[in-house]
């Protein structure tokens, strides 16, 4: 591992730490008693307290010194003095620890009164600190020059996600979204608990990758010798305990689906999904709008959102249109009861992309996505979708061609998804049987057949109405953030670039390719100027590593750069 030279100077303080008899990572409980939040809010003068937290800023004026101390509410200005702590003849706490061998990003623990000063900030000043973790690597803060201008921020999004721990400590805002994340979900199960509904856990590890259309992922359990899939939804499992007697269940879920990656979809997400006993979809619209006021005030204290360019209104009621509907007032053609084949090509002419593979429901579901979906920008509930699309959901009352569901979009995205659920085994089974026929056709994301979850509905199910509401997409909307990476602390990445481990020799002669591309071998050695030995050892760490190829062209050897 190559160190840079302040991680160098770092692990040389450390060792000077440990040589003075001071543990940079000591075992022993600190006993905290205070945050900076805290202090600022019930403010005391001449309050003893006891905080903890990371060196962020100080300047260092002689004996005395100003800092700045970072704790998981907030920061805190510290005043270093050292005859305040170094009451002896020996300085060397402040002289040698506190000036020569702390670090900014140090974590420290300090022990001192609190103070006012002549500008009226409130200040700690620090009798006793204590190194409790010693930081090696530099913080990437940002710098102002004398104009206020603000330079190396820490805002590359690749580095952001994949360093997750250092955007929370750097850049304060990262924290707010996932604070409000979690006052989100607090919200939901407030909204539910207060209803009665009990929340539950259902499987992750499932032997059919059923609830939902998707592409899963498939692992092996060993001890069982089974193929086993990562699960898509819960529903299936969710609809179990409905038969087994519970009025209300609810779960947040984090599904897998094997699919593709953008700003609104990760492969693992978190679903929070929701089954009620003798309701139906009408009484699951009426309950979505009073569960989506209650969260903006519970996240932002108003139903007024700001999202992008927008400005999205959460109080009842929404607007409620039928899919065919919307799809007649987008595109001007009603397609309602149209066969495949024409849908197929009024999809074409409409621009879109279909093959052979895809049914009415995905056609359809084509042309919304496409040609509709994004005009939805205030919460609008897209309902009475086509029995081809919605393979659980029940049929509808009035047109049997129709079933009872809706999906709620915000934003021109598709929120939540919502069905008076199917409870006919016959019914149901033949839907599962519809969907085999997609598979064989080649539709790798057609639902399997669950067979015991339709020995579940033998048993009878009652009426139900049930919802699943994306939780990131939620919390995307209400955190004002376009990203679906922003809301998860950890989403999924690439695989990080290792850096290149050249010698002195390969670096030479891959430094002379990168700038050429491409040279004949003999004028590449020329170039390099290295020792046959040397020459030899070099080209053939390059070529082994595979960031040059050597091949000929016209009896003429040439290297090729690869990276």
């Amino acid at each position: 591992m190559q160190l840079s030279e302040q991680e160098l100077i770092r692990r040389e303080k450390l060792e000077k730490l440990r040589a003075l008899g001071i543990n940079p990572y000591p075992a022993a409980l600190y006993p905290v008693n205070a945050t900076s939040a805290s202090i600022k809010s019930n403010y005391e003068e001449g309050k003893q307290v006891i905080v903890a937290g990371r060196l962020m800023s100080r300047r260092i004026q002689g004996k005395a010194s100003f800092a700045e101390l970072q704790d998981s509410s907030g920061r805190i200005q510290v005043y270093f003095n050292r005859d305040e702590i170094c009451t002896g003849d020996d300085k060397s706490l402040y002289n040698d620890v506190y000036k020569k061998l702390l670090d900014i990003g140090d974590i420290i623990g300090i022990e001192g009164d609190l103070f006012t000063t002549q500008v009226g900030e409130k200040t700690i000043m620090v009798k006793k600190f204590t190194m409790l973790s010693k930081s090696l690597r530099p913080l990437p803060l940002p710098k102002k020059d004398a104009e206020g201008k603000v330079y190396d921020e820490f805002n590359d999004p690749e580095l952001r996600y994949r360093q997750r721990y250092v955007d929370l400590v750097v850049n304060p805002k990262v924290k707010e979204t996932f604070i409000k994340r979690t006052k989100i979900t607090n919200s939901i199960r407030e909204f539910y608990n207060d209803k009665g509904y009990l929340e539950v856990e259902t499987p992750i590890l499932q032997p059919i990758p059923g609830g939902a259309t998707a592409r899963p992922f498939l692992t092996h359990h060993n001890a069982l010798n089974i193929p086993l899939y990562l699960r898509i939804a819960n529903e299936l499992y969710l609809k179990r305990l409905i038969v087994g007697g519970f009025d209300g269940v609810y779960e947040f879920s984090k599904d897998f689906r094997n699919e593709g990656m953008d700003r609104t979809h990760n492969p693992e997400f978190t679903v929070m999904e929701l089954y009620v006993a003798y309701k139906d979809y009408n009484w699951m619209m009426d309950t979505t709008e009073k569960l989506l006021e209650k969260i903006a005030m519970d996240a932002n204290g108003t139903t007024k959102v700001t999202v992008g360019k927008h400005e999205i209104e959460f109080k009842a009621p929404y607007a409620r249109v039928p899919i065919l509907e919307a799809i007649k007032i987008h595109t001007g053609i009603d397609v309602a009861g149209m066969p495949e084949e024409e849908l197929r090509e009024t999809a074409k002419k409409l621009g879109l992309e279909v093959d052979e593979t895809m049914g009415v429901g995905k056609l359809i579901d084509e042309i919304f996505g496409e040609k509709c979906e994004h005009h939805y920008v205030q919460p609008t509930f897209i309902t009475d979708y086509p029995k081809e699309m919605s393979p659980l959901t029940k049929e509808h009352r009035d047109n049997p061609a129709l079933t009872e569901r809706f999906e709620l979009m915000v934003n021109g995205k598709e929120l939540a998804n919502a069905y008076s659920e199917l409870n006919d085994p016959i019914d149901q089974r033949e839907r599962f049987e519809d969907q085999l026929k997609l598979s064989e056709k080649g539709d790798d994301e057609a639902m399997f057949i669950d067979q015991d979850f339709l020995r579940a509905l033998e048993y009878g199910m009652p009426p139900t109405s049930g919802i699943g509401i994306g939780i990131d997409r939620l919390v995307m909307l209400m955190t004002n953030n376009a990203s679906i990476q922003e809301v998860l602390f950890f989403p999924q990445m690439r695989p990080e670039k290792k850096p290149l481990q050249l010698s002195d020799n390969e670096k030479v002669i891959f430094d002379i390719l990168k700038s050429e591309k491409k040279m004949q071998l003999d004028a590449l050695k020329n170039k390099a100027d290295l020792s046959n030995k040397a020459w030899d050892k070099g080209i053939k760490g390059i070529t082994k590593q595979q960031l040059a190829k050597i091949y000929k062209e016209d009896d003429v050897l040439f290297v090729e750069i690869l990276k």
